[in-house]
């Protein structure tokens, strides 16, 4: 796995442990990953070549979740470049590899984001509709482009296209909730826009559907059934958190403040998890009222309990 330290990455390796896989983290700090992911995930360093490509050699599936948070910082010339990097780069890195092994891998799961259809209004996508044309949309579909070459030595590659993952331990909730604890929050300029979303705990389980269902290859929404309006979002989190939430963020405000990276927030995808309801996937949080409701909870990291059964 890469990203295995990330907000996702960490709750997928240990739902991976429960169901007894052996795990190995490639990350680039192995002392850092060890602290947070215990001692039963085996860590390579990145920047070992030899280690690192012993472990793809290995594998029977590579999970690709790294990649530069894309709302950080502004979209300078330098940053684009770096956000394409963190990405392309890498996976390219991991594909080479998998193009070497003697025998074919049986599954590369690479993320991306529903990101990849750009601002849509109103159509339903699922994941056959095509790509947008703006810069987030041009990440993803080159980094869905670089995973797919590992084909020839990869029995299945599955492009998960992740929506906004909400979780009580980070992610988008993360950098909402403060605002919306303080009063301040509210839609985000006209509000109409689509929001696709996911709990963490479907988020995944899809992702260790897709390590181990042999239907699942090609490009998988991960997002919730039921997509809702920004508008609709910033009313159900301060119902879930007690708070007001009818402090508008105008449309002109944002672009001023975030520039390019405006386009992120006040458009929008209705993304469907089309491929995912096909096989029969059984989301345990369909509803953005339970998924907040739980994420917003006191009852502890939602990581640790990926793998209970519903109450």
């Amino acid at each position: 796995m890469t990203g295995a330290t990330g907000f996702v990455g960490r709750a997928l390796a240990l739902r991976l442990l429960r169901d007894r896989h052996r795990v190995v983290a490639l990350v680039r700090s192995v002392a850092r990953a060890r602290g947070q992911l215990g001692a039963e995930v085996e860590c390579v360093a990145l920047d070992d070549e030899d280690a690192t490509a012993a472990a793809v050699a290995s594998a029977d599936a590579v999970v690709n979740l790294a990649g530069e948070p894309i709302m950080d910082r502004r979209w300078t010339a330098a940053r684009k470049q770096a956000l394409r990097d963190s990405r392309l780069a890498l996976t390219q890195r991991l594909v080479a590899m998998i193009l070497r092994r003697d025998r074919a891998l049986e599954v590369l799961v690479s993320a991306s984001a529903v990101g990849y259809y750009g601002d849509r209004g109103e159509q339903p996508l699922d994941e056959t509709a095509r790509a947008g044309d703006d810069f987030a949309a041009a990440l993803c579909r080159d980094w869905e482009a670089a995973a797919s070459l590992a084909r020839p030595r990869a029995s299945r590659v599955v492009l998960a296209r992740l929506g906004i993952v909400l979780g009580g331990e980070g992610g988008a909730l993360a950098a909402m909730s403060p605002l919306f604890k303080l009063g301040l929050g509210g839609r985000v300029g006209s509000g109409q826009q689509w929001v696709p979303w996911v709990h963490l705990e479907d988020a995944v389980e899809a992702l260790a559907m897709a390590v181990t269902q042999p239907a699942l290859d090609g490009p998988v929404n991960v997002v919730a059934p039921a997509p809702v309006r920004n508008h609709e979002l910033a009313a159900e989190l301060g119902r879930a958190l007690r708070r007001p939430a009818f402090v508008p963020a105008p449309a002109l405000a944002l672009r001023a403040v975030l520039g390019e990276r405006a386009q992120m927030v006040l458009g929008g995808q209705r993304a469907l998890p089309a491929r995912l309801t096909e096989l029969g996937f059984v989301f345990r949080h369909a509803t953005l009222k339970d998924a907040l409701a739980e994420a917003t909870s006191a009852r502890g990291p939602v990581e640790l309990r990926s793998g209970a059964e519903p109450s």
